[in-house]
């Protein structure tokens, strides 16, 4: 699958997504926004949630309302049937 456009993200942004990336790969699904958190070295759920806004507004990642465990990569499947 050819990889979409997404717009410049930080190096914030991008260690963000490296986590989701990772986690995905070792897990079998998202990690959650403290995990993130602890990952990437914020320690408040409000600045993870609002990267994780931008981030998806830049098309990096697709989130599904409703979930806990809810980025995605973009175009990226966890393999899960949900």
């Amino acid at each position: 699958m050819a990889r979409q456009r997404v717009d410049h993200l930080t190096d914030q942004q991008e260690r963000i997504v490296q986590c989701i990336r990772e986690w995905i790969t070792e897990h079998g699904e998202a990690p959650t926004v403290v995990e993130i958190g602890r990952a990437v070295g914020l320690r408040g759920r409000a600045s993870v949630h609002e990267q994780l806004v931008k981030i998806e507004e830049k098309g990096a990642i697709v989130r599904e309302p409703g979930r806990a465990r809810h980025p995605a990569r973009r175009g990226a499947s966890s393999g899960n049937a949900r």
